[in-house]
């Protein structure tokens, strides 16, 4: 789930919504964020949080195949202590991101077969920037250049009346400065950190139905328009 996601701020108003200084606009205004590319995150890597690019599918050392870092975009909440690609990054918090953004894409099951699936665009408190609770790595690519790559976690939305309308995970949202803050600080163990984590509650997030152009996968559209029906536009 939430393979697509938007970020269409820009600069000013994400470092005035999160509090950190994000400089240039490379990774904002975006409207169909898709996993491969090069997305906007903040990671304290030397302890003070900073903004940086990385590539949204996690590319661990022992990954080959970089191609398959696109199985990697999402990591469940439920195992994420378990397995091991993800538990010695979530106990440090040099290595939990703030993966920025200001609503998702969800994808609601057509009612008859060969029918396109309608997205829904989903909001926090009416549209503010947040942050999906991330992890991070980095490894070096096949011309030994290191690359920095995240991925965002997910969780059960049955709490969430508005999510499990359209599909049975969601993204977790860091959408407060206190939790962000908290899930960047190294001092905060793994279980701390999974205490900040979970279904956001029904009343903060909205959807509205999307344009369907955002589906395609040959070619990423962007566009404002890909957050209005075309009935509606």
């Amino acid at each position: 789930m939430c393979g697509r996601y938007t970020n269409t701020a820009g600069p000013d108003e994400i470092s005035k919504q999160l509090g950190f200084n994000v400089i240039g606009t490379d990774g904002t205004r975006r409207f169909n964020v898709a996993p491969t590319q090069e997305v906007l995150a903040i990671a304290a890597p030397k302890g003070d949080p900073e903004a940086t690019l990385m590539r949204w599918g996690l590319l661990p050392a022992w990954m080959k195949d970089q191609k398959s870092a696109y199985k990697l975009i999402n990591a469940r909440l439920e195992s994420v202590t378990s397995k091991r690609t993800f538990s010695t990054l979530i106990a440090d918090g040099s290595h939990r991101a703030l993966q920025v953004a200001d609503g998702w894409f969800e994808w609601l099951k057509a009612e008859r077969p060969g029918q396109a699936r309608q997205p829904f665009h989903f909001q926090v408190d009416g549209g503010i920037v947040f942050a999906f609770a991330a992890l991070w790595t980095q490894t070096k690519d096949e011309e030994l250049e290191w690359i920095k790559s995240i991925t965002l976690l997910t969780c059960d939305s049955s709490t969430n009346e508005i999510a499990r309308a359209v599909h049975d995970r969601m993204p977790v949202i860091l959408s407060d400065r206190d939790a962000q803050r908290a899930w960047l600080d190294p001092s905060i163990k793994t279980e701390e950190a999974l205490q900040l984590c979970g279904p956001l509650a029904t009343e903060r997030l909205s959807a509205k139905p999307a344009n369907p152009a955002v589906n395609g996968v040959r070619g990423v559209t962007e566009g404002p328009e890909l957050l209005v029906p075309p009935a509606a536009s």
